[in-house]
């Protein structure tokens, strides 16, 4: 038998052969999903034994990794704002960048409806990243999370449920507006954004193994801003908001898509400097 530190070692030399930007972690991760423990137990547990059976399903994991099948889907989980999501194919997996979009919202709402409750919609809402943290952070709000997928449904409200939000959640089937009945303060989205043709030029992980119909935004990548802002106005309350998670290259067009009937409208950049979020105000 094998002993858990060896086991380590072999998986990171294994999946350092193709471009991970943390091969370490990963492993980490994959093996202490099949030891089924917490990864930062491996630590304490290096010179412990794996069974063979155990060590077989690692390496059967490990190679459908080296594959570029997303981790996520693997292990059944990601982490988001601190908060725990379950996640599997089908589903988009939830990632650090759009903490911006729901920092921003979270700061702006604690200062803007101090002691109001809060009516959000999440649109395109996927596992329900977004508008279950939202949920978890604004005890005040309550929010509306949409999506057309029934997959997506299924873990979304998993999801509210797991995080202790599913009395605030509401989540419900539709295709963007068409079964919304009320206004909401706030409006937000992380619709799918890259352009048709790029989606096959992306890393493996992405453009093999999640879901298209949450990642194709049309030819220019703008259709979903396009109907969202468009119809927006007719479910935002007066002075409310819209925050949209963006494509590095879409700040100033999507800006540009919401002066019409948006005003102090912001560009706020991700930790990597990139244009991430675009917030605005309706007139």
């Amino acid at each position: 038998m094998v002993k858990i530190k060896t086991a380590l070692e072999i998986g990171i030399e294994r999946l350092v052969k193709r471009e991970y930007n943390n091969p370490m972690l990963e492993v980490k991760l994959l093996l202490a999903y099949v030891l089924g423990m917490d990864k930062n137990e491996l630590f304490f547990r290096l010179e412990e034994e794996i069974s063979d059976e155990k060590l077989n399903e690692f390496y059967t994991l490990l190679e459908k990794r080296v594959k570029g099948y997303p981790i996520q889907y693997i292990i059944g989980n990601q982490e988001f704002m601190g908060l725990d999501f379950k996640v599997e194919e089908g589903i988009l997996i939830p990632r650090p960048d759009t903490e911006v979009l729901v920092e921003n919202i979270i700061k702006i709402a604690e200062n803007r409806y101090k002691g109001k409750i809060i009516r959000i919609l999440d649109l395109c809402t996927g596992s329900g990243a977004i508008a279950i943290s939202l949920a978890k952070y604004l005890s005040n709000s309550l929010v509306d999370a949409v999506d057309i997928s029934d997959s997506a449904i299924e873990i979304a409200r998993h999801n509210a449920i797991k995080n202790r939000v599913d009395d605030r959640v509401n989540i419900i089937k539709s295709d963007l507006f068409e079964n919304i009945k009320r206004k909401y303060n706030i409006i937000v989205s992380n619709p799918p954004y890259i352009e048709t043709e790029t989606i096959d030029s992306l890393q493996i992980e992405v453009s093999e193994y999640e879901p298209r119909i949450a990642l194709d935004g049309g030819k220019d990548g703008l259709k979903f801003y396009k109907e969202i802002i468009k119809q927006s106005v007719n479910y935002i309350e007066e002075d409310g908001i819209l925050g949209f998670e963006i494509g590095h290259n879409q700040g100033k067009i999507v800006s540009e898509l919401m002066n019409i009937d948006f005003y102090n409208i912001e560009i706020i950049k991700d930790l990597a400097k990139n244009d991430r979020v675009v917030i605005g105000y309706m007139k």
